[in-house]
């Protein structure tokens, strides 16, 4: 499980890094990327300090159910953000009706970076998949 948590926040960085230096042409899809990859990235860091720190042994809680509830959301909203990175990486060939000389909407490089972050989107959303799994195997005798 540990190794799924540090792909998740190796992807899951890449993810955040991608969409910024796409210069986020959809604001209103990929502002919703961008906060869920940035919120769950720092999220992961916090989880994974806790467990290497050991507090959770000093902590009084059901950890195993606290690992489910947390994968569970966090998979829910990726797997949200993959489609909308998805969605927006499709509008590649859509033309804008205020652009006089017909631009596509997105450059090819914002979107070569914008598939490449759909990727890595989708495998942070499996990594975030596996730990489901394995935190629902553990909660669920």
């Amino acid at each position: 499980s540990g190794a799924f948590v540090c792909l998740e926040i190796l992807f899951g960085g890449l993810v955040w890094i991608l969409v910024a230096s796409s210069n986020v042409p959809l604001p209103l899809l990929q502002g919703w990327v961008m906060f869920v990859s940035v919120t769950a990235f720092f999220f992961s860091l916090l989880f994974l300090g806790m467990f290497l720190s050991g507090m959770v042994t000093q902590i009084d809680a059901n950890w195993n159910f606290l690992d489910f509830a947390y994968h569970f959301t966090v998979f829910v909203f990726y797997f949200g953000a993959f489609l909308l990175e998805a969605a927006a990486t499709s509008l590649h060939d859509l033309h804008c009706n205020t652009t006089i000389t017909g631009q596509p909407l997105l450059s090819d490089n914002q979107y070569n970076i914008n598939v490449a972050a759909s990727i890595f989107a989708f495998m942070t959303t499996a990594c975030y998949g596996c730990s489901l799994g394995l935190a629902l195997r553990r909660w669920r005798p």
